[in-house]
């Protein structure tokens, strides 16, 4: 079934196409342009002036998860500082799961995001840390997410060697996840793995077909933008401490600086340098890292709000990076982007234009939402 959708106050489409009404087809964008040469459709939606846009493209998340980490929340914001060893606490409670409470965590904040205007998920992988565990994670991340990336190497486990580690992610741990992946991810950085072991784990990743991310730069400056770099990463996640070469290394190279406010805000860190970053040339995307420990929240409405208002980045540079960015992290171009043969997904805020995102600081904006052409909200 087609439905014209006229009215729109504002249609932010990331491409040539312009104008104030477009047709969906089935799960594609048919047409976009003006509505006084609308083509016939099945259906009209007259959205009375309201503002449109892609719908938001969250390209890192960490969804398959179990347990809570609420004291490790509140004892941070009494002043004890974020470590990367708070992740052997989602470890154990997920090993512990059954398979249905882990999907319906997955279900349950998928649709949470969806209702507030995400309508493209990636996850990861990463709270397993033992063969069956992460095989499981991918299985039902898969189920929910529209890509998932294997993160083996997010943390060694309490008690093993890191380079014994290393071997079983690189070998039997790879070999069995491979299959239900499009991605491979590493958290370079002090207290997870060091570059020789991140560069192991992605080389690896890379000979069985996965596409390469790193989680760098987050708790200090360290080798995980250069690495990314190097191997041809399609995103370097967090980006939070920049050295002014791993700027001009992200400038001249098509790895996209993902940046995680969210995360730097519960974490009570530094924003990472989005200006510096912007005005050298490189790709920024903004996505939320909803996970249960350093950055609880689906609202990619609040990652475009802290990077308006707290990072310098204009309300036009906030929405590209939460769309068509993230879209780029993902090496689609498919989503993120309103025009002929892209997938209709689409978000349409209750306000005349998208700078009311952060004109607006915390108001629900979100009026309607479709993903792949059936209207949802």
């Amino acid at each position: 079934m087609s439905v014209l959708v006229t009215g729109i106050g504002e249609l932010t489409t990331n491409s040539e196409s312009a104008g104030n009404a477009l047709v969906i087809d089935g799960e594609k964008i048919a047409w976009v342009g003006s509505a006084t040469e609308a083509p016939p459709a099945d259906e009209r939606v007259d959205v009375e002036g309201r503002a449109v846009l892609p719908g938001w493209v969250d390209s890192h998340t960490h969804l398959v998860f179990a347990g809570d980490r609420t004291a490790e929340f509140g004892a941070r914001m009494a002043g004890k500082p974020y470590t990367a060893g708070g992740i052997a606490v989602t470890v154990n409670a997920t090993r512990a799961a059954t398979d249905a409470e882990l999907s319906e965590v997955v279900r349950k904040h998928v649709a949470e995001a969806l209702r507030q205007g995400t309508t493209f998920v990636e996850t990861k992988t990463g709270y397993g840390l033992n063969v069956a565990d992460e095989v499981r994670s991918a299985r039902i991340a898969a189920e929910h997410a529209d890509e998932v990336t294997f993160l083996g190497a997010h943390l060694v486990p309490p008690g093993e060697d890191a380079d014994i580690y290393v071997e079983l992610v690189r070998g039997e741990m790879l070999d069995a996840v491979a299959p239900l992946v499009r991605w491979a991810d590493v958290f370079c950085e002090k207290g997870a793995f060091d570059y020789d072991q991140s560069k192991a784990v992605l080389e690896a990743a890379k000979a069985k077909g996965l596409g390469l991310r790193v989680h760098g730069n987050q708790l200090g400056e360290g080798p995980g933008v250069g690495l990314a770099v190097e191997l041809g990463a399609a995103s370097v996640d967090h980006c939070t401490y920049l050295s002014a070469a791993d700027v001009d290394a992200l400038a001249s190279s098509d790895t996209v600086a993902t940046l995680l406010p969210a995360c730097d805000l519960s974490t009570r860190q530094s924003l990472p340098p989005a200006r510096a970053l912007l005005d050298a040339g490189a790709t920024v995307a903004l996505a939320s890292n909803c996970n249960p420990g350093s950055s609880y929240t689906s609202s990619m409405a609040f990652c475009v709000t802290t990077a308006v208002l707290q990072m310098r980045m204009t309300v036009e540079e906030a929405i590209w990076a939460a769309t068509a960015g993230g879209a780029r992290a993902l090496r689609r171009d498919d989503v993120g982007v309103i025009r002929p043969g892209a997938r209709a997904d689409l978000h349409v805020l209750d306000a005349p234009s998208v700078t009311h995102l952060a004109y607006r600081p915390g108001v629900p904006l979100t009026h309607a939402v479709w993903r792949r052409g059936e209207r949802s909200v």
